[in-house]
């Protein structure tokens, strides 16, 4: 009991803690891997071209449509509220999964996902609102350790329930469904944070003179006078405003961020350097985004899984453990990235493009599961040196609002390559000629 009371007592213990059960249970969800093969399945009944065409798209419409007005309102309501919309989010999502049928009912519930993957960003934003610079680099950590923790987790149960006791891919989502509501449910016991980055800065608040010149005035005992009626109006007015003035310096406050905001933005990309990593970053995340969106799709072309023995699960932990030893290497290696990352960019990103083209070519699901594995290391090694080499000379506010708006681009790239290529209304290419157009 003492060491609980030291615990919520603690300035960034609780919230961290908090915050890592949430991340854990919000990302313990086995029946991931297998989306694909229970969509096609007996329980849903869709064919592989209304997945791929018609449900898929969805996302990324949703995705793109919310992610700005999302980015804003994250910020000024402070984070803990968006974060209760994610967990809602999922749970409405996986209760679609479960019990909704039809090509247009799982159109909607990937609107609700793309709602999941829009309000991602309060997860990762939230603790610096709560806790200490002096505590940043811990508690990144450990909120991004234990998303990797969990999906690795939930990755390898979701492959032993499947391929040692059988389980139908519906428990798998009933699984992944009761690990969502737990999240949400920890949600709530996340503290209100009293700032955020852009909106609730930090600030003295002004005083106007005459409001406490009003105030002393109006405490002051009067003797031997009575209030007159227009001594009266004088005071309602006065009293309105006194009201209206925070309210208008408020309105004037959120003008000036946004315009702020706009600034910052153009600064920042007038730096060459920084300008062309945020091109690479832009372009490669939305080639990875499309890749992981439809690579089960692919993979159950290669084997079908009413035919074949399916081992999704297995490659996404695999997938998972790879690249964050890829992406912690990065640390430790002696290397000046200043010198030596376009190099690095250049070599690992033709390895991403040849597992692609692999990908494209191989008839063999072992080689495509290969080339996944390639692909998905490589991308998370570029992404974490782009991350640092951005990072490196900007301020905390710019590297989020550079992080939002390069998140933006890409996700605008992805979806005109979804428009074009992939929607039923476009080209509707086959799963098969999708990897090669993404390089």
């Amino acid at each position: 009991m003492a060491c609980w009371k030291e615990i919520r007592s603690s300035s960034w213990i609780y919230p961290t803690l908090v915050l890592c059960v949430y991340g854990f249970f919000s990302m313990m969800r086995p029946s991931e891997p297998f989306l694909t093969p229970y969509l096609t399945g007996p329980d849903k009944n869709l064919t592989i071209d209304e997945v791929t065409n018609q449900v898929f798209p969805v996302w990324t419409y949703s995705y793109l449509v919310l992610l700005f007005p999302v980015f804003l309102i994250t910020d000024y309501m402070r984070y803990k509220p968006i974060i209760i919309l994610q967990g809602l989010s999922f749970i409405i999502t996986w209760l679609m999964l479960l019990f909704a049928q039809g090509v247009l009912a799982m159109q909607l519930m990937e609107f609700f996902y793309g709602m999941v993957t829009a309000t991602e960003v309060a997860y990762y934003a939230y603790i610096y609102s709560v806790v200490s610079a002096d505590h940043y680099q811990k508690v990144t950590s450990y909120c991004r350790s234990i998303t990797l923790v969990a999906t690795t987790v939930a990755a390898v149960l979701g492959q032993l329930l499947v391929s040692l006791a059988e389980l139908s891919y519906f428990y798998l989502n009933a699984i992944s469904l009761a690990s969502l509501s737990l999240a949400f449910l920890a949600s709530f016991f996340l503290p209100m944070p009293k700032k955020s980055m852009f909106f609730h800065k930090d600030r003295i608040p002004e005083t106007p003179q005459g409001t406490m010149g009003q105030e002393t005035m109006s405490n002051a005992p009067s003797i031997n006078k009575q209030p007159s009626y227009q001594e009266d109006k004088d005071a309602v007015k006065s009293s309105v405003i006194s009201r209206t003035l925070p309210e208008c310096q408020s309105d004037k406050h959120q003008r000036h961020m946004l315009v702020q905001l706009c600034k910052d933005l153009k600064e920042c990309y007038c730096t060459k350097k920084l300008l062309y990593w945020s091109l690479w970053w832009a372009l490669a995340t939305a080639g990875y985004n499309q890749i992981v969106n439809y690579i089960q799709v692919l993979w159950d072309n290669r084997a079908p899984s009413q035919n074949y023995h399916v081992y999704n699960g297995a490659v996404e932990a695999a997938a998972t453990f790879l690249s964050s030893v890829t992406s912690m290497a990065v640390g430790y290696v002696k290397i000046n990235w200043d010198v030596s990352g376009e190099l690095a960019l250049g070599i690992f990103s033709a390895l991403d493009a040849g597992s692609l083209f692999l990908m494209h070519f191989t008839a063999n699901i072992w080689a495509c599961y290969a080339s996944y594995l390639v692909f998905k290391s490589c991308y998370m090694l570029l992404i974490t040196i782009a991350t640092f080499q951005i990072a490196v000379n900007l301020s905390m506010e710019r590297y989020a609002l550079m992080f939002g708006f390069n998140n933006f681009v890409a996700l605008v790239i992805q979806t005109i390559i979804t428009v074009v290529v992939v929607d039923s209304r476009g080209l509707g290419l086959k799963i098969v000629t999708q990897p090669a157009l993404k390089m």
